[in-house]
């Protein structure tokens, strides 16, 4: 594992760099196109862990290509190609993006995370605990950590350039992109949580919960966009261990964060620097994820 190459940050000349994200690094090819390139960083508790976590950007971009033809039918996306040799010649020229990079549409992007829960964890569960509600949502008396929910809930939440994320409710949600674009999401994300928890569930994962992005193209189309139910951006549980009543190993940066959780860290940067064995073991259950959602390897 130690002697896989990885990729913390990139440089590609000639590209106009848009966007360092806490993974991705944003190129602009032209006014249509953009290239993204998913590094082998990791955050966590919004801080960029300073060790990157060998093969991640491959896994990341191999499922979220899985996923847009997987869903397609059910709505377009930004996926142009993440065929390297389809690539302007410019990219080509730059071996490390290989296997990393997906050529995209660019798109005017809503300023708001689409998160859809299907189980009852992570701030959910703690606002469950504090008020019996997600998000505005009145929940039944008496459920467990990582219950699964009586049905899925759209839980919207800020998309903060720095620092977290907030959950906001559904009338705040409307404010910000308009009612006819919020009726939109809401039933897109709720349609491809569904289809994706289903097919997943034949696969012996369970997706406790999950976010999607989504923008605007030049033709006014509502995308699918950026990454798409990975370890990243979704919580992976076994079907085959689930138990409902405490919290779930994972397929996802959960096992990281728990890992941190037994440091003296305050959580602000600078991160620690992580151990090769839980470098490792992150890198597994990326790897396990991919495994068993698309049947192939690396």
């Amino acid at each position: 594992m130690s002697a896989v190459k990885t990729v913390s940050e990139t440089s590609v000349k000639g590209l106009n760099l848009l966007h360092r994200g806490k993974v991705r690094d944003v190129y602009e090819i032209n006014e249509r196109q953009l290239l993204l390139v998913a590094t082998d960083r990791i955050s966590a508790f919004d801080c960029v862990m300073p060790t990157p976590i060998p093969n991640k950007g491959a896994i990341l971009t191999a499922l979220s290509c899985f996923w847009f033809g997987q869903l397609g039918h059910l709505t377009e996306h930004h996926l142009i190609t993440a065929d390297f040799d389809k690539m302007p010649e410019i990219v080509q020229q730059n071996a490390d993006l290989s296997g990393r990079s997906t050529l995209v549409k660019r798109t005017k992007v809503f300023p708001v995370e689409c998160v859809v829960r299907g189980y009852l964890e992570g701030s959910g569960w703690k606002d469950y605990q504090a008020t019996q509600k997600i998000c505005g949502h009145e929940l039944p008396a008496g459920l467990r950590q990582c219950d699964k929910l009586p049905e899925p809930l759209f839980t919207p939440a800020t998309k903060a350039a720095t620092g977290h994320d907030e959950n906001i409710t559904e009338l705040e949600f409307v404010k910000i992109i308009g009612a006819e674009t919020a009726a939109k999401l809401s039933s897109l994300s709720l349609k491809i949580y569904k289809e994706a928890s289903d097919y997943a569930q034949s696969k012996g994962i369970i997706i406790a919960d999950t976010k999607f992005e989504f923008g605007l193209d030049a033709n006014g189309n509502i995308l699918l966009i950026d990454e798409v139910l990975t370890p990243d951006s979704s919580r992976f549980w076994s079907a085959a261990t689930y138990e409902p009543g405490h919290a779930q190993p994972s397929f996802d940066k959960q096992f990281l964060r728990e890992y941190l959780e037994t440091l003296d860290w305050n959580k602000q940067p600078p991160a620690p620097v992580l151990p090769n064995e839980i470098v490792e073991a992150t890198t597994e259950r990326y790897l396990a994820a991919l495994r068993l959602l698309t049947g192939k390897e690396l």
